[in-house]
């Protein structure tokens, strides 16, 4: 059996057909844990799998202190690509249809309760409206005829969760910014053209409040590098604290959802 030796996780594309079946049928709170993505600008400075990066970092976080709480938890491969029409008109915004995204999240997930996972949690970063609808959508689908809830989806949208994540986010003006900058920073930091990020002037566009007047997308916005926000002050002290709360609200909500006691 393959296992990751440095933080003594199980990655579900490193494990046999025959290991997995063995270790579902031996633990009933497996719990499978899929990265959410997209394909889309993050300013002149951070790569286009920047939210990829972050859910699969989140879920790795996560993966780790769950195990502390003897939850036997899994990292899926990643759903790298995602609902990306806000970034229309800059090269590299890779699309799927709102639809299509919502059937591949059922899909996908109903073959790992199949399998025999207890419960499937989406982690997601992308906060493009579609896909958040999208998800809203599926996780209600998948929930609605079940006596316990089979999908979960933790959302850094809700007043629970996004008051923890600090003053950019909370303003809106957080797509490639200090928030996600300082999380790229702090675990990926070969991709971060630092020195071009330390020129970018700080963008007071507000992203969230943009969307909800009916803006059509960044360069509707007025993002014509693709970012808001102030990645000049980005770091990775900040990103380890957001990393931080991300784990928390994943490991809580999952916790929760179980049954299980949240130890303090």
């Amino acid at each position: 059996m393959k296992i990751n030796s440095q933080n003594q996780l199980y990655r579900l594309d490193e494990c046999s057909s025959m290991d997995l079946d063995t270790i579902l049928k031996q633990n009933e709170n497996s719990v499978v844990l899929l990265p959410l993505g997209s394909v889309e600008p993050h300013g002149p400075h951070l790569p286009l799998a920047t939210d990829r990066l972050l859910s699969e970092m989140n879920a790795l976080r996560a993966a780790q202190a769950l195990h502390t709480h003897h939850v036997n938890a899994w990292i899926a491969p990643a759903l790298a690509y995602g609902v990306t029409e806000y970034a229309q008109g800059f090269c590299g915004a890779i699309s799927l249809s709102q639809s299509l995204y919502e059937n591949l999240l059922i899909e996908i997930s109903e073959q790992y309760l199949k399998a025999g996972f207890k419960l499937v949690c989406w982690i997601n970063h992308h906060l493009e409206p579609k896909q958040l609808a999208a998800i809203k959508e599926a996780q209600t689908r998948m929930n609605a005829q079940a006596p316990h809830k089979r999908v979960i989806a933790p959302a850094v949208v809700s007043r629970r969760w996004g008051r923890a994540l600090g003053q950019e986010f909370k303003s809106g003006a957080c797509h490639a910014g200090e928030y996600e900058s300082s999380m790229i920073l702090n675990s990926h930091p070969h991709l971060v053209q630092q020195e071009l990020a330390q020129t970018l002037p700080e963008l007071e566009i507000s992203l969230s409040e943009a969307i909800q007047k009916g803006r059509a997308g960044f360069v509707d916005i007025g993002m014509e590098q693709a970012y808001t926000g102030s990645p000049a002050t980005a770091c990775a002290k900040e990103g380890e604290r957001l990393y931080q709360a991300h784990t928390n609200m994943v490991v809580t909500e999952i916790l929760e959802n179980l049954g299980l006691e949240i130890e303090q």
